[in-house]
């Protein structure tokens, strides 16, 4: 019975115990001086015109939806959302018989800056924000366009921005530039192999 009962105190310790050992890191929220937010215009460092402006749309109807933060005029705003546009990498996954890509798998990464106006600081920077789709060809059945493909993007990332804005630090995380350095920058051509020498004398 003696055992029974250290057993069961253990077990009970052990429960109570175990929320308070998770690690929870403290939320990094925006200060409380900052009431009313603006969304600056994107950056956009990447070689495909126009992508900032459907998604600056999609940024400022997320933080509308969510209504904590009005968004104002960038001279009315206490803060500020800065977002650039990095990379666009659209890459075929699937081929047919003959060779024309049958599935893609498009991926856009942001970085993202809250700036207090007042101060003129950085509050925080969440880098390498990414939204992914993979998606079939629009000439397959049930297939997409590469327009339509972003658009399912920008409801990703705009959902994310607001998020990481509103709920703070570990609400979203970016990825690390170390696993992205495996593909080429976007748009940019993959480095020439060097040409092997000719012998003038091949006999």
């Amino acid at each position: 019975m003696r055992r029974a009962l250290l057993c069961s105190l253990v077990l009970t310790a052990a429960a109570c115990a175990g929320p308070e050992m998770s690690y929870r890191p403290a939320p990094q929220i925006l200060p409380p001086h900052i009431k009313r937010i603006s969304i600056r215009q994107i950056k956009n460092k990447t070689q495909q015109f126009g992508l900032e402006d459907k998604f600056i749309l999609r940024m400022r109807d997320e933080f509308l939806r969510d209504g904590r933060y009005p968004v104002v005029p960038d001279k009315d705003a206490d803060g500020v959302v800065a977002v650039t546009i990095t990379r666009y990498i659209l890459i075929p996954t699937q081929y047919d018989p003959v060779l024309t890509p049958t599935a893609y798998k498009l991926r856009v990464v942001v970085d993202l800056q809250f700036i207090d106006r007042a101060t003129n600081t950085l509050v925080f920077e969440e880098g390498n924000l990414e939204g992914v789709h993979l998606y079939t060809a629009s000439t397959l059945l049930g297939g997409k366009t590469e327009e339509q493909a972003r658009e399912f993007i920008w409801d990703l990332l705009a959902r994310d921005v607001a998020k990481r804005v509103i709920e703070g630090f570990g609400s979203v995380s970016g990825t690390s530039k170390r696993g992205m350095s495996s593909e080429p920058p976007p748009n940019q051509p993959l480095p020439a192999l060097p040409s092997r020498p000719v012998n003038p004398n091949p006999y």
